[in-house]
């Protein structure tokens, strides 16, 4: 299938490893520019030099293979550090992306994790942290693509959220608290922008092997006495697919919610989770 995204302008953030890189790289195949952003312009930098070689790759076999459709050029990756739990620095990503790439069709509004810990047990410091990086991140994001959709009556609006909006996940209050409180905006942004050609749309991956799985994983192999293999382990038995899911996998379905054919799909929750989620709906 033909996504239709070659030519596209995408902006992906906190795009330098897991989830949100997985999506920058599959958008930058598919042919979008893609626009790239983390706090450390290191880290940054060297995910815009994997992803284009990995455009690059995707590039030449289509060149050679007469069966899928032709991409005119590899496409641009363009990487800035900005720092998206600031009030500026979501509008500065825009703005850059804008001016770099010559407009805006995808926004792919992810972010890092919020702090660990029990609802009874976080203070204050933790909630404001996780307010300004896990919910008002994605809302500034949006605000600041949407004139720019609006112009072309045309638009993606997905947030990567987590399985937690569909059933609570253990020792993840705040991301469970402010995750469910941003689908519930997407929701109404969806409604509101429907008729002007964009979609807005949640994907809420489950169990996924990134750093931050791996990290929480370490954290509950400490507090159990288990070793990494066994709370591995312990967490993929759980999934009725026993097994962790791949960044690769989510990917996948932000890229189709982006494309051309999802035009008639807004407003839902897209599980990425191996069945792990056991809400009917």
């Amino acid at each position: 299938m033909d996504l239709g995204l070659e030519g596209k302008v995408a902006a992906v953030a906190a795009a330098s490893d897991g989830l949100g890189k997985a999506v920058a790289t599959l958008l930058a195949q598919e042919g979008a520019a893609v626009a790239i952003c983390s706090r450390d312009i290191h880290r940054i930098q060297r995910a815009a030099r994997d992803i284009e070689k990995a455009s690059q790759t995707a590039f030449q076999t289509r060149a050679q293979s007469p069966a899928q459709p032709a991409v005119a050029a590899p496409p641009r990756v363009f990487a800035f550090a900005v720092d998206l739990s600031t009030p500026s620095g979501p509008e500065r990503f825009i703005r850059e992306t804008v001016q770099q790439l010559g407009g805006l069709d995808i926004l792919v509004a992810n972010n890092g994790g919020p702090p660990p810990g029990r609802a009874i047990d976080l203070a204050d410091e933790a909630w404001q942290k996780g307010i300004d990086l896990t919910l008002m991140s994605g809302l500034r994001l949006a605000r600041a693509a949407i004139p720019h959709m609006l112009a072309k009556q045309w638009g993606r609006i997905i947030f990567i959220t987590s399985v937690s909006v569909k059933q609570p996940i253990e020792n993840l209050a705040i991301s469970t608290a402010l995750r469910s409180g941003l689908t519930g905006f997407a929701k109404c942004l969806a409604d509101e922008l429907a008729a002007s050609g964009i979609t807005v749309n949640s994907v809420a991956p489950g169990s996924t092997a990134t750093a931050r799985l791996a990290e929480l994983l370490a954290r509950r192999a400490q507090e159990k006495g288990l070793s990494l293999e066994e709370a591995r382990a312990e967490a993929a038995s759980k999934i009725p697919m026993k097994r962790i899911g791949r960044p690769e996998e989510l990917a996948a379905a932000v890229a189709f919610l982006a494309s051309q054919q999802a035009g008639y799909i807004t407003g839902v929750v897209l599980p990425v989770d191996g069945g792990q989620s056991r809400s009917i709906t």
